[in-house]
């Protein structure tokens, strides 16, 4: 399935170099040319001479190596790769990519590299969720580097969580579907799944006039709709009053108040593979609408409100419903209030994020989510919500596909 295509595996130094030799050999058992290049703490871990029997090429690690044809290894391997990969990809390697650095060969190599470039990130659960290393992460992706992985699971140091590299059978299988979709479509993780979003605020009314409501764009729910239809998913999308124009392509069901919201989730919802609740609901709504203008008169009023249904645990009590996505905007103890939802209302994920501050949250074209299920969790770091629409959507697309 690789046959002739020429791939470039680079090797950074951490404890999963280990699973770089299985790697090649399957990249090799498929038919690729694999011609590898190391960085020398890599070599502290696995020994050029293996990576070289595997692999059937000599093994490339200097920078300035006066052997090399004309001394150019990083303009001449750069140009010879159909595609480049970094498995395992440490967080040190990550950060050098984003800034720039070019102090060894496999970090220059991917300054001058002008095919697609893959990593496999590998660290310890606690670099892998540091702020920096995610913003890094982000950084790359935006200049169109592509992750694979990193899954969750027991580490070397004998912690539990994300940051384990991707298998290389997983690997070698999504470079298969790189090479198989570059002359056709691109790969979509969501084609054939329907997948029903709410976004926006509700309004709901005091009188024909007035009505309670909340700073909810709608922006966080729209571009989680373009990311979905761009990922291959139909796309229903239930949407409050906003000032967007609805993503093409997708059937746009506008409503105002929460019991409308209500009813056009639950309605749809077993029609749907997927429910991604990004709408901002009112929890409480007016006991009485006045039918005419409630004048000024008394200095004080009162107002009775009643609780709203609520959607997402109405959702989830149906015998039969979609995968379901919840989001909770706070103000303070977001994982505490995060995780409580999540098992409260038996979601199967939830995206938590911070309102309320200078930046980010409502009303804002950037946001930073922090992304809960059972046993796991994920932090995106301040992005764009486009950037931040698409991380979440391949998260859910990957959860959503291993719930079967």
């Amino acid at each position: 399935m690789l046959t002739n295509t020429r791939i470039l595996l680079g090797i950074s130094g951490g404890i999963a170099a280990y699973k770089s030799a299985e790697l090649i050999r399957l990249l090799k058992k498929k038919g690729a040319d694999v011609r590898v290049v190391m960085t020398h703490n890599a070599t502290q871990f696995i020994t050029p001479l293996t990576i070289q029997a595997l692999s059937g090429n000599s093994v490339h690690i200097d920078l300035l190596d006066a052997s090399a044809d004309n001394g150019m290894d990083h303009i001449n391997l750069a140009r010879w790769a159909d595609v480049f990969i970094i498995a395992p990809a440490t967080a040190n390697m990550i950060a050098k990519m984003t800034h720039g650095l070019a102090d060894d060969l496999l970090s220059t190599l991917y300054l001058a590299a002008s095919c697609p470039v893959y990593v496999a990130p590998a660290m310890n659960q606690a670099m892998w969720n540091k702020a920096i290393t995610q913003g890094n992460l982000a950084a790359l992706q935006k200049h169109g580097v592509l992750s694979i992985g990193p899954e969750q699971g027991s580490q070397a140091c004998g912690e539990t969580g994300f940051g384990r590299m991707t298998e290389p059978a997983a690997i070698c299988q999504h470079l298969i579907e790189h090479f198989a979709h570059q002359d056709s479509v691109p790969i979509k993780p969501l084609a054939t799944i329907k997948v029903l979003i709410s976004a926006g605020p509700t309004r709901e009314a005091l009188d024909p006039i007035r009505y309670i409501s909340n700073r909810s764009s709608g922006k966080m729910g729209y571009a989680i709709a373009e990311a979905a239809l761009k990922a291959g998913a139909e796309v229903t999308l239930i949407s409050g009053p906003v000032s967007l124009a609805a993503p093409s392509n997708c059937t746009c069901i506008s409503v105002e108040s929460a019991a409308e919201m209500h009813e056009a989730v639950m309605s749809r919802a077993q029609d749907h593979h997927i429910y991604i609740g990004a709408a901002a609901v009112s929890d409480y709504s007016p006991a009485l609408v006045n039918p005419t203008k409630i004048k000024k008169k008394a200095d004080s009023t009162t107002l009775i409100l009643n609780k709203t249904k609520d959607i997402l645990a109405d959702l989830t009590q149906l015998e039969v419903h979609p995968f379901t996505v919840g989001f909770a905007a706070e103000t303070n103890d977001l994982s505490a209030y995060a995780l409580d939802k999540l098992k409260n209302k038996k979601l199967d994920m939830i995206a938590a994020n911070v309102v309320g501050e200078a930046i980010g949250g409502f009303d804002s074209d950037v946001n930073a989510l922090h992304v809960f299920w059972d046993n796991g969790d994920v932090f995106f770091p301040m992005s764009p919500k486009t950037l931040l629409a698409k991380q979440l959507i391949e998260l859910i697309a990957a959860h959503y596909k291993s719930s079967f």
